[in-house]
């Protein structure tokens, strides 16, 4: 598009046709005047400025803060294609009638305000409208008004056709090149179900061929159906369940990219909350945060663990996408759903015995990550999976399990069966660490809405311990704090200069 420009420019210079413009000024008269003025509203900048914040208020009221940023990083490229003194060339006034001239008083090729509404529809469409029949819509209702305005602004002398035409194609070209790049449909999908999880990637079209040819060719596993499984109980990856040609099925999930960028800004995040809990780095790679959980789980398997099989990595996109495929458990139930009685409470102290005994904490100990199975309990979802944690850790992996199984039945039925493999002080210095980031999300939830305070009936039923800060100062937290602190005002001054400049 913008070679396209040059060769314009190149060709026209200066010197526009004038010849239809002045076509065009024919038209300046009633009954079409009235609604080229009508439409030419929607290239001032009250017009463009009114079409953003509609867009921005939509964004954020479903907390698509990614789709917001992309908006605006493609606005701010566009005001710099537009304006750049490569690109951008004054015409010449028009030798037609002028009925609006530009505000700033001078003709411009790429025309400015057409330029400031293409970006604006340009990206409305794509932040705005699902992949699909949806977009398709979006794209020509946009197109239409976009077309209609230069129309109007050409009968009013506004805006030379060419220049307004060229406009117009430049700023859809420019969102969808950064929406594409930023954003993409697979990795951040347009949806309006609130309660969603932008790490779920889409379970459809091309990745469905590309689980099932992976299947088929690294791991010898020939899949006939595909779809979404347990998306509620997984904030990290997309769950999914594959039917095979025997009619077995088989459990996997998905890491992308996305996830890796997601697992640093969390870890950052967190260090700038509340110190580092605990010596740990972020991961480098896609390959390396999945190679994690695999390896995770053939280690708990060789230690005697009650863990799913797994039976390899499959890569899907190099460097982008890769799926590990897992042994998936039929009448299996979460433990938020599954009858607990005296004999998985005890298995789940056990567990967390046993996991103390090894050097080992699983770090994400929730409902929806415990299974029983035939009665058996075991655990899923091993990524965090920690070797030689600290002892803090420890005692959180054992407070999130009590809290648990508390949920399930009652504070002294647990507090019994743990005292069978701990200590008092052991479950006292669990409960004083049980706070805050401490407890997973998902079993936060579940603690809110349970009537009981189980936290406070745990501790009163060990001996008094004071709790355990997890507040962590250093100057490594004080200077990322004051970095990320700094960065977002800049960047919040910057977005919002480029959200409301508007080119005339």
């Amino acid at each position: 598009m913008i070679l396209l420009g040059f060769v314009m420019l190149a060709a026209f210079g200066s010197n526009p046709p004038y010849g239809l413009l002045g076509w065009f000024a024919r038209f300046q008269h009633d009954p079409y005047l009235p609604i080229a003025k009508a439409l030419n509203w929607f290239a001032t900048k009250t017009g463009i400025v009114v079409l953003r914040i509609a867009m921005a208020v939509v964004l954020l009221s479903f907390l698509r803060i990614r789709h917001l940023f992309v908006a605006i990083v493609a606005i701010g490229v566009m005001d710099l294609v537009a304006t750049s003194p490569l690109v951008q060339f004054p015409l010449d006034p028009p030798q037609s009638p002028v009925v609006v001239a530009p505000t700033s008083g001078q003709w411009y090729f790429p025309a400015s305000a057409i330029a400031s509404l293409a970006i604006t529809l340009g990206v409305m469409v794509f932040s705005l409208a699902p992949r699909g029949i949806w977009r398709r819509r979006a794209f020509g209702i946009a197109l239409t008004l976009g077309i209609l305005v230069v129309v109007a602004r050409a009968i009013l002398g506004a805006t030379y056709v060419y220049a307004g035409a060229y406009s117009l194609a430049l700023g859809f070209t420019v969102a969808a090149f950064a929406f594409g790049w930023l954003a993409p449909d697979d990795a951040f999908p347009v949806s309006y179900r609130r309660g969603g999880n932008a790490a779920h990637l889409d379970l459809t079209g091309d990745r469905v061929e590309a689980i099932t040819r992976a299947l088929r060719d690294q791991l010898g596993l020939t899949v006939t159906g595909v779809e979404p499984f347990g998306a509620e109980g997984s904030g990290g990856s997309t769950p999914l369940l594959m039917t095979l040609d025997d009619g077995s099925r088989v459990f996997g999930k998905i890491l992308a990219t996305s996830h890796v960028k997601a697992d640093r800004w969390y870890r950052t995040m967190r260090t700038i909350m509340y110190g580092r809990l605990e010596d740990e780095t972020s991961f480098s790679s896609v390959r390396q945060l999945i190679g994690q959980e695999d390896y995770a789980l053939r280690l708990l398997d060789d230690q005697g663990f009650r863990v799913a099989h797994t039976y390899g990595i499959v890569e899907l996109t190099p460097n982008q996408e890769y799926l590990l495929a897992e042994q998936f458990f039929d009448n299996a139930d979460t433990l938020g759903h599954a009858t607990v009685d005296d004999d998985v409470i005890d298995q789940g102290m056990r567990l967390v015995r046993r996991l103390w005994d090894w050097g080992l904490a699983h770090r994400d100990l929730k409902p929806a990550n415990m299974l029983v199975v035939d009665g058996h309990l075991q655990v899923i979802d091993v990524s965090g999976l920690e070797v030689r944690p600290s002892p803090w850790r420890q005692a959180v992996d054992l407070a999130n399990m009590m809290l648990v199984m508390g949920l399930r039945s009652d504070a002294p039925r647990v507090y019994d069966a743990a005292l069978r493999h701990f200590t008092p002080d052991d479950v006292a210095e669990a409960f004083a660490a049980a706070q805050g980031m401490a407890i997973p999300t998902e079993l936060q939830r579940y603690l809110k809405e349970d009537p009981r305070d189980l936290i406070a009936e745990f501790r009163a039923l060990a001996p008094a311990r004071p709790p355990i800060s997890i507040q962590r100062w250093s100057s490594r937290r004080i200077g990322l704090t004051v970095a990320v602190l700094g960065g977002t005002l800049v960047l919040t001054i910057w977005s919002l200069e480029v959200f409301f400049h508007v080119l005339d």
